[in-house]
Formats: C-alpha cells, sequence, structure tokens
C-alpha cells in the first residue's frame, strides 16, 4: 500500500516537473494563437444620436401640459425607443408600436400618473418601472436598469417621445 502512495506521489510530482519545464521552455507568448471562428461580437445595437445634445436644463415643476416632456426631442426618442425595443412590449402610436407585453402608451398614461405631472411619472416609470404597475400587469415585466444604461438626455427624449400630444 505505500508502495502504491509513493508511486502516485512519485509520479504526480514528476508530472508537475514536466509540465513547469514545457512551459518554461515554450515561454508565454501567444502570437501563435488562434480565434479564428469567433468573429466580432456586438455588445450593442444602440448608438446615441449626435444631433440632440445632452439636455443642460433642469425640468420645470410646472404641471402645464407640455409636449416636450423636459426638454427632450421626440424624434430621438423614436431612435432610443427603437434601439432598446421598447415596441416588443408597449404600443405606442408615435413609435409605429403595437406591443401587447406591457402598458398601451397611448391610452394608460394619465390615469396611472394620478397627481404625478406626466413627464415626472414617465420618467419614474422608465427608471424604476415596479414602483407604480399598471392595473392588469405585473412587477417584474420590465427591464429595471435603463436608469442607469441609458444617459438623462436618452430618458429626456424618450419621456418626449411617449408624452408628445398629451
Amino acid at each position: 500500500m505505500i508502495k502504491v502512495l509513493v508511486a502516485a506521489l512519485v509520479g504526480t510530482i514528476v508530472g508537475i516537473v514536466v509540465m513547469v519545464v514545457v512551459i518554461a521552455i515554450s515561454g508565454t507568448d501567444t502570437s501563435g494563437a488562434s480565434s479564428v471562428g469567433l468573429g466580432s461580437l456586438p455588445l450593442s445595437t444602440y448608438s446615441p444620436s449626435s444631433s440632440t445634445p445632452p439636455s443642460t436644463s433642469t425640468p420645470s415643476s410646472s404641471n402645464g401640459g407640455s409636449s416636450g416632456g423636459g426638454g427632450g426631442d421626440p424624434t430621438a426618442g423614436k431612435t432610443v425607443w427603437k434601439a432598446q425595443g421598447c415596441g416588443s412590449c408597449h404600443t405606442l402610436a408615435a413609435a409605429g408600436a403595437s406591443g401587447t407585453v406591457g402598458p398601451d402608451l397611448d391610452t394608460a398614461l394619465a390615469g396611472d400618473a394620478g397627481s404625478t405631472p406626466l413627464a415626472d411619472f414617465v420618467r419614474e416609470s422608465i427608471v424604476d418601472p415596479d414602483k407604480v404597475i399598471a392595473s392588469g400587469f405585473t412587477a417584474g415585466l420590465m427591464p429595471t436598469d435603463f436608469g442607469t444604461k441609458l444617459s438623462s438626455a436618452d430618458i429626456d427624449n424618450l419621456v418626449a417621445l411617449i408624452t408628445q400630444g398629451k
């Protein structure tokens, strides 16, 4: 039994020494390594619009019905809407979308906003979607990372798109 254990230990030590020698001789050069077949892997299909500078103004505290939604650009908002796939879940005529997984943004907003100004409610719903859940829907359906992955200007633009004409 001891002979077997000693033989296994010696074999392991010899194996380790051989691997270290082979690694030392071949070096750490990876110039001969190949990544053929991987191709390019896009990380994102979203590219922010360069035509809209970031908003530097603070949203007004007015409860008025401004269709600007905090200074955003609805046309740029449509680009963000499409890049984020919002139309796969929401209906919004201004974006040509008819999704049914989430609330219909043409009809559901005013009632859910309550006394909160509509632009503020829409912004809050984008960055904290589970804070107010529309009737007939459940929490956890909408991604919760838009507040961190979208710029403030992109969110302003989405708000402007969603609230235009309301």
